[in-house]
């Protein structure tokens, strides 16, 4: 039974709708644990991708034991919801990637969690794999050089991550042994150093919303903003990157997760409100539009605490031109104007940009999980009519198995490996063994 609840909480928090609908959303922390559906909730919507709907239904029926006949998920539309980043990794250059992992000894896949189950499956039948966020992916590529020195990590899908991983541990290399053991206690600049001829990527996998921040754009911020704080996530490209890991030399900037930035801005507006004058900070985005939103919150309620008003803070959001909206624009409904007259302020163009903790919500695929849209799912279930009209909605099902077990049985293999590293802060013995033994040398 402890297997069963540690795979409960793989699911999103829950929240429920009426008495016999469950909404999921399908990126919340793989820490976070919900009720178990069989309190009487047996229908859910999942608010993601399909591979999200059918790891989702997986899970519930293949882990927690509900029976299938008692438990149905519904996407949110008929059509496919895409990722272009799951999509890479399904493709025949990413199986023969993994081919190549498993061909070496002491090979361990490190996977970025938005995959769908079927990558993570196959991957774990080809070479020991854990699953990754951005969040952890620097401290699991270090946790699995300290525990396996020997080992060859082979990080996927995303092409930018990789770049950028590879950039930074380079940088890290450089640096003391004083400074390195903060971010990781077991290294040195010799073991950093040691390490980079076996931290492969792969090469052929892109996010579609990231790839707005081009080249000429990180220019333009380069020549703009060069007295500003730079910002980069992990999955931009590496031109911002670079901006940023230049800019963090001199503590002038950050890379790393959404909530790495948020932390980092948060952290200099604090030390900024400890000064008897008012300033004017200034930050460039490397991330998601849709983050803008959380910054300016925090920084809101830190101002308010202290009761200050004259400490300014400029969010500056750069993407490529082609990726704006301009006031003189047209709209669906019209004019780019409001009501009082007063035109839409030129940002990221719909569809453009993520969510407000910098999550996907609003990549062109993930805006298609609308409220409207979950509101049609919930009124139609429970009634003989409305779900005939559901039909289209239920996640495709996984009908292959793998060495006799099913796609759900070892895709979530992964995802708990992940999830032990997470709480022990450390790989569990069963995957270090694994990394070990999968191919030993003859």
């Amino acid at each position: 039974m402890q297997e069963l609840r540690s795979a409960a909480t793989l699911l999103a928090a829950a929240t429920v709708v009426g008495t016999r609908q469950l909404t999921v959303g399908p990126q919340s922390s793989p820490t976070q644990p919900i009720g178990h559906p069989s309190s009487g909730c047996f229908s859910t919507a999942n608010s993601g991708t399909p591979h999200h709907a059918r790891l989702h239904h997986s899970l519930l029926v293949s882990l927690l034991c509900v029976h299938v006949m008692l438990l149905q998920v519904y996407r949110m539309a008929a059509a496919d919801i895409g990722c272009s980043l799951a999509e890479a990794a399904e493709s025949q250059q990413y199986l023969g990637y993994l081919e190549q992992a498993g061909a070496t000894p002491n090979s361990l896949h490190v996977v970025y969690i938005n995959t769908s189950l079927r990558t993570k499956a196959t991957a774990h039948s080809l070479v020991p794999t854990i699953t990754c966020t951005s969040s952890n992916v620097v401290q699991t590529v270090l946790q699995a050089f300290a525990q396996v020195p020997e080992a060859t990590v082979w990080y996927g899908p995303d092409t930018y991550m990789g770049c950028n991983l590879a950039q930074l541990f380079r940088q890290l290399s450089e640096l003391s042994d004083e400074a390195i053991q903060q971010l990781h206690p077991a290294h040195t600049a010799a073991t950093v150093s040691a390490l980079l001829p076996r931290l492969k990527h792969y090469t052929a996998g892109t996010c579609i919303v990231h790839h707005i921040f081009g080249g000429e754009t990180c220019e333009l911020v380069r020549k703009g903003y060069n007295d500003a704080y730079l910002t980069a996530h992990f999955e931009v490209p590496g031109e911002m990157f670079t901006l940023a890991m230049e800019a963090k030399a001199r503590d002038m900037g950050v890379v790393g997760s959404t909530s790495n930035i948020l932390d980092f801005i948060a952290g200099k507006v604090s030390a900024a409100l400890q000064q008897p004058y008012g300033d004017r900070l200034r930050f460039v985005l490397g991330t998601e539009a849709g983050m803008i939103t959380s910054i300016v919150r925090k920084v809101q309620g830190l101002l308010r605490s202290v009761g200050r008003d004259d400490l300014e803070v400029e969010i500056v959001f750069p993407v490529n031109p082609s990726a704006i909206t301009t006031s003189q624009q047209q709209v669906s409904a019209g004019p780019a104007e409001l009501p009082t007259g007063i035109t839409v302020v030129p940002g990221p163009a719909s569809g453009e940009g993520c969510s407000l903790e910098g999550g996907c919500a609003s990549c062109p695929y993930m805006k298609m999980n609308t409220l409207t849209a979950l509101m049609t799912v919930a009124q139609r279930i429970g009634d003989p009519a409305g779900e005939a009209m559901l039909e289209g909605f239920k996640p495709r099902a996984y009908a292959d198995r793998i060495d006799g077990k099913t796609l759900a049985q070892v895709g979530c293999i992964p995802i708990l490996h992940m999830r032990h590293f997470t709480q022990h802060k450390m790989f569990s013995s069963g995957l270090v063994e694994d990394i070990r033994g999968r191919h030993r040398v003859e």
